[in-house]
């Protein structure tokens, strides 16, 4: 069985995010991705200078964490990133619905594996302009496809007036996909650092204006929420 590269495994704590927020989970937070957003909260797991500090592991030997973590209960394992779908994780999917566990996936959009179809959810998150980044729709579509009939749901991040009109050409382009805006966390923490200061009235303000900018436009359709995570811990690693 190959192993995977894991940046780090924690919890059990709470999704702070998108569809499942507030869902008691453990994170295992994959090492290496195909992007570099200009904003990435989570150097530390994509920036491969940091891959020294990652673990290679089987798939036994990370479900054997995740049960530790847990006490033997199963959950929902988030399965995060950098971006998870750069690797193959069947195998862990596959031993962890044998003991009763679920997992959701949060991904770009940008690689799509066969074994999405396996997921409890695929959350897809393609990033806006703010991110340096350019989507490759047609991978975004065949991320689609292999889901298949996995709830997936979409998030995007905002920062700006830009991301927000892409926000909306988005959600027209994608009309049957619940979608989940959060606003951007524009002081995110350096890669070597594990609990770096946040600008948290600069978060708040910034969720206040997306909030009123979509009601504003009469635009009911997305669910907005704020990085409980961040409200909560700030930048801590770990939780």
């Amino acid at each position: 069985m190959s192993a995977l590269r894991i940046a780090e495994i924690f919890g059990p704590t709470i999704q702070g995010e998108g569809a499942v927020i507030g869902v008691p989970t453990v994170f295992v937070r994959a090492g290496g991705c195909d992007y570099r957003c200009s904003w990435c909260d989570s150097l530390h797991a994509v920036d491969s200078a940091y891959r020294h500090d990652w673990s290679r592991m089987t798939a036994a030997a990370i479900l054997t964490r995740v049960e530790e973590l847990s006490g033997g209960v199963p959950l929902t394992v988030s399965l995060s990133g950098g971006n998870p779908a750069i690797q193959n994780f069947a195998p862990l999917i596959s031993l962890g619905k044998a003991r009763g566990y679920g997992f959701a996936m949060e991904t770009q959009g940008s690689v799509a594996q066969d074994w999405f179809s396996a997921l409890s959810m695929l959350i897809l998150s393609p990033k806006p302009p703010s991110s340096g980044e350019t989507v490759d729709w047609a991978r975004f579509e065949d991320c689609l496809a292999r889901a298949g009939q996995v709830q997936t749901v979409m998030k995007i991040v905002v920062f700006d007036d830009v991301d927000y009109a892409w926000a909306r050409a988005v959600a027209r382009r994608y009309p049957d996909l619940p979608l989940y805006l959060q606003p951007g966390n524009h002081t995110p923490p350096p890669p070597d650092a594990d609990d770096a200061e946040i600008d948290l009235d600069g978060i708040m303000s910034r969720y206040q204006w997306l909030i009123d900018k979509a009601l504003g436009d009469r635009w009911y359709d997305p669910t907005i929420l704020p990085q409980l995570h961040v409200l909560v811990w700030g930048n801590k690693r770990g939780v």
